[in-house]
């Protein structure tokens, strides 16, 4: 299929989301995989990969011209997140697209509180109209906030047209895809970035400094999630635009959303940096809780897609490094349960359990000390450790704390003050590509009977160069 005639299947994006049908933009899409598809797979050449982009620092944009795909639900807020850097001189909001009338005009209504120039406007029902945005007389940046297998195909055509690409995660739902990102990246020299959030959290950079300091001493275990109880906003008429994110639970089987939980710990781990991921085995749980909620809901056609749901409830994904150390990735968005991306670290020098956040620092072969540090304690090494880059934006981030407590604004604040510096990014394509590759991997896994994958370099070898995360560099 020719990827403008897949376009035109995906057809809406409102709302910042898809009403289509799951489709990927290059793959199945799906986990049941014949052998010519599993031959396929296997050989595609990751040795095309040079990793050039890994540290590449693009001319500098005094001022980004930022075009919005995508303006419902995400969308919507990280325009509030732009907000600050448009009235600081820093970005320019230049266009606004979506398929539904009423969100572009609300968007409008929205840039036009804090910015002086109207940007293009573009609601074609067609699903087409988002193509004008990408072009270099119009924007530098596309910030693309729509349905997933959108992703992909949008942040190509961004590449392609000359302008850097920001995409919501995941950045791409196959692994052609992800190759397709990474080498087009490579050959345009266009920056190519995974809007990873929870990257940019405080209890994340926290940890992230602690080891960079030498509390964790050597890094052993992680264990990440995203356990988020979203039956009620899949089964809504109107959260995801046609309900198109439930669509994605009656077609595949495995980790459909890795990256939250996985970003930090790669940082935590000098992924790509120094170390990369070697191997996974995935696993899912029997699907329970999804269909029986659909079963009970009062709409027919929800109650007639109870028999069709394939995500498992929790899926349990086991990922080991180059260097040994240990990963345990979990999603469940079906089951009952508080919020947690579990966000646990283990190293010599100290362990930390998140959800909520708690702190041991190791005393060595002890019978006695077996307990958390106590809040005053632990406040003090939040103190000690806090990130630079969290504590220099304290107001920035008490302003808009609406952004997911303030990480949000973390997250564009540094994207456009990379751009307007001419310094690299923060994440890089590979870091992008091979987050979203675990959850293609891991759908490849649970569909040949938990067996276990290898995961291919994303980066060419470049990540056998350690090196300190960029986003320690003050901007």
């Amino acid at each position: 299929m020719k990827r403008s005639d897949f376009l035109k299947l995906g057809g809406l994006f409102g709302g910042g989301m898809l009403g289509g049908l799951g489709l990927s933009s290059s793959g199945s899409g799906s986990s049941d995989m014949g052998t010519s598809d599993a031959a396929r797979l296997s050989s595609l050449d990751w040795s095309r990969v040079n990793g050039s982009m890994l540290d590449h620092a693009a001319p500098a944009i005094p001022k980004v011209r930022v075009a919005m795909l995508g303006l419902g639900n995400r969308g919507s807020s990280l325009i509030e997140m732009l907000e600050w850097l448009v009235q600081q001189g820093h970005a320019e909001i230049t266009a606004l697209c979506d398929v539904q009338a009423p969100y572009v005009a609300r968007a409008a209504e929205k840039v036009a509180t804090f910015q002086s120039r109207v940007p293009l406007l573009l609601d074609d029902p067609s699903g087409e109209a988002w193509r004008q945005a990408c072009n270099p007389d119009v924007a530098d940046l596309v910030v693309i906030a729509t349905p997933w297998h959108l992703h992909t195909p949008m942040a190509l055509h961004a590449m392609e047209q000359g302008l850097h690409a920001a995409s919501e995660v995941p950045i791409a739902t196959t692994e052609a895809d992800c190759l397709e990102l990474v080498t087009t990246s490579e050959r345009t020299r266009k920056h190519c970035i995974m809007l990873e959030n929870c990257c940019y959290n405080g209890e994340e950079l926290w940890l992230l400094n602690m080891v960079k300091q030498g509390v964790f001493g050597d890094v052993t275990h992680a264990e990440c999630a995203y356990l988020h109880d979203l039956r009620a906003l899949l089964l809504d008429a109107t959260y995801y635009h046609n309900r198109w994110r439930l669509r994605e639970h009656l077609e595949r089987d495995g980790n459909l959303y890795t990256t939250h939980g996985l970003g930090p710990v790669c940082m935590y781990m000098d992924v790509l940096r120094g170390d990369n991921l070697s191997h996974l085995v995935s696993m899912s749980s029997n699907e329970a809780a999804l269909s029986k909620a659909l079963r009970e809901a009062e709409d027919p056609e929800l109650q007639a897609m109870a028999s069709q749901v394939k995500c498992g409830d929790v899926n349990t994904t086991l990922i080991r490094t180059t260097h040994g150390k240990s990963i345990l990735l979990q999603f469940d968005t079906h089951t009952g349960r508080p919020y947690s991306r579990l966000n646990k670290l283990c190293g010599t020098g100290a362990t930390h359990y998140g959800y909520p956040s708690r702190l041991y620092l190791d005393h060595g072969p002890t019978w006695d000390w077996h307990r958390w540090q106590d809040d005053e304690a632990y406040d003090a090494a939040r103190a000690e450790y806090d990130h630079p880059l969290w504590a220099s934006l304290k107001e920035g981030i008490t302003a808009n704390q609406q952004g997911h407590g303030g990480m949000d604004f973390v997250m564009m604040y540094r994207l456009i003050r990379c751009l307007n510096e001419g310094v690299a990014l923060d994440l890089s394509v590979y870091d992008g590509a091979l987050w979203s590759l675990v959850g293609v991997l891991s759908e490849r896994s649970v569909a040949q009977g938990n067996e276990r994958v290898d995961v291919p370099d994303v980066s060419g070898g470049a990540w056998t160069s350690k090196s300190s995360h960029p986003v320690f560099r003050e901007i």
